[in-house]
């Protein structure tokens, strides 16, 4: 009976909670870490806000900003704005570039949100209204009567740039998407759930109150517009050149008795984003270390603030030239860890699982070898050998991790930015933390996961 206890401790690979095995101090950690987390949630609830938010930070820590072109040395620390939607981060270090390349992370800083479109405003039954158009993959229904906070720019018409956050602090005003009563949902409840609530239904709802001077029709539109322009100095033309978010107006929160869960909006992927950004402020390596927070990756990584557009190889080059490498050699010897989130295993929807293959809440940061779809479509499916080298790390580090796909096969399947990293001959594999009710108003996810995410990243950096 001991040697086959003995075997079974030798050879077979057990997931484990990371609070049972955590002594005191270890979960002390774990929740003062949460709480700088929740802070930046709160602060960053779109990537324009995560890119002004993480800048903050950079400059507390000694970054300046980086000039394109501009001549580097080993120690300098450095950061790209690009646009204000996405972030490059990098500190310069002392061996040799060729040799070691880079050690690249890359999170992404957008979640699923309902744009405005560019002529939203209008006026419909003594109730003024705008129209969306949703961003990336959301189950509409989930975003129907819920408070909602309004942010993003406006470009007015000289060229003044006009900043907007409503919804979020005390006494502000919030948004709303209407929805069916009970009592007359009849019919809706008889519609699949995907098509119960339309794309083209999603209208936030903005105002109820007639200009007083005018009551005839449209004088609730006009009685938003005088306000918007009061407020604002903008007229209805400037929504074309705007760029207008509304996502959940919800803060971070701790779920459960035991305060082990954190709820909020925008987990994927600012929960791996968070991390990444203490690590690599908080490491001391002499790799060189460069952090990305992208852009775009909720619809494909397109435009030029995601990951399909030339930056990343331009940033790669710029900082290898001038410190005189070769960048074809320093993207050869580099490696990343594409930071991006997966979906726990939800004992509730069990069915669309393959539970040995599925990361479980609480045991720690989660590998993807590979993610997409059906037969792998749609992934860079990294090498047995990358893998083995940062499960050394890992492991060396006294880093709890797991494996882990996204769902069932022929079932499950999604992306990350890790195939356009792996494209330009970096190797690369996906890591982050585990999510329940992903793409949803409001995420799940634990505290000791993120925290092994963050023991994770910095364990890759320094070793």
């Amino acid at each position: 009976m001991e040697n086959k206890q003995k075997l079974s401790e030798t050879l077979q690979m057990k997931k484990q909670n990371i609070f049972d095995v955590s002594d005191d101090d270890k979960k002390r950690k774990i929740f003062d870490f949460a709480e700088g987390y929740k802070c930046f949630l709160d602060e960053a609830k779109t990537e324009r806000l995560a890119v002004i938010t993480a800048i903050s930070a950079a400059k507390e820590y000694g970054y300046t900003e980086y000039i394109p072109g501009e001549k580097l040395v080993p120690g300098d620390r450095k950061y790209y704005n690009n646009r204000g939607k996405s972030l490059f981060v990098f500190k310069v270090g002392s061996e040799n570039l060729a040799e070691n390349g880079m050690r690249i992370l890359a999170a992404h800083i957008d979640s699923p949100r309902l744009d405005l479109k560019q002529v939203p405003l209008y006026e419909e039954s003594g109730m003024a209204f705008f129209k969306t158009h949703y961003y990336g993959g959301i189950k509409k229904y989930q975003w129907t009567t819920i408070p909602l906070s309004l942010h993003g720019v406006i470009i007015k018409k000289d060229g003044t740039e006009v900043t907007v956050r409503i919804g979020d602090k005390e006494g502000d005003p919030v948004f709303y998407i209407n929805d069916l009563l009970p009592h007359l949902s009849q019919e809706q409840y008889q519609k699949p759930l995907g098509t119960a609530i339309t794309g083209e239904s999603l209208n936030i709802l903005i105002g109820g109150m007639p200009l007083k001077e005018d009551e005839g029709d449209g004088s609730v539109k006009l009685n938003v517009l005088k306000i918007l322009n009061d407020t604002y100095g903008i007229t209805e033309e400037d929504f074309i050149s705007a760029e207008l978010t509304c996502v959940p107006a919800f803060n971070a929160r701790d779920i459960g008795f035991d305060r082990a869960l954190i709820g909020a909006y925008g987990h994927d992927d600012r929960v791996c984003a968070y991390p990444l950004l203490r690590a690599i402020f908080e490491s001391d390596t002499p790799h060189t270390v460069l952090g990305i927070l992208a852009d775009k990756e909720e619809i494909g990584s397109l435009g030029n603030t995601g990951m399909q557009s030339m930056i990343l190889l331009d940033l790669i080059h710029g900082i290898s030239e001038s410190l005189g490498y070769s960048p074809m050699a320093v993207r050869a010897a580099s490696k990343c860890l594409s930071a991006d989130v997966n979906a726990a295993f939800d004992p509730n929807f069990k069915d669309v699982y393959e539970a040995r293959n599925s990361a479980m809440i609480s045991c720690g940061t989660t590998m993807s070898k590979y993610t997409g779809a059906r037969g792998k479509s749609g992934t860079s499916d990294a090498s047995a050998e990358f893998v083995g080298y940062v499960r050394r790390i890992f492991d060396k580090c006294g880093v709890r991790w797991q494996t882990s796909e996204l769902g069932r096969v022929d079932l499950g399947g999604g992306g990350t930015v890790a195939m356009y990293i792996a494209n330009l001959n970096i190797d690369t594999v996906d890591l982050g933390v585990p999510v329940i009710s992903m793409h949803a108003p409001y995420e799940v996810v634990s505290k000791a996961d993120i925290y092994s995410t963050y023991e994770a990243f910095r364990a890759f950096v320094e070793c």
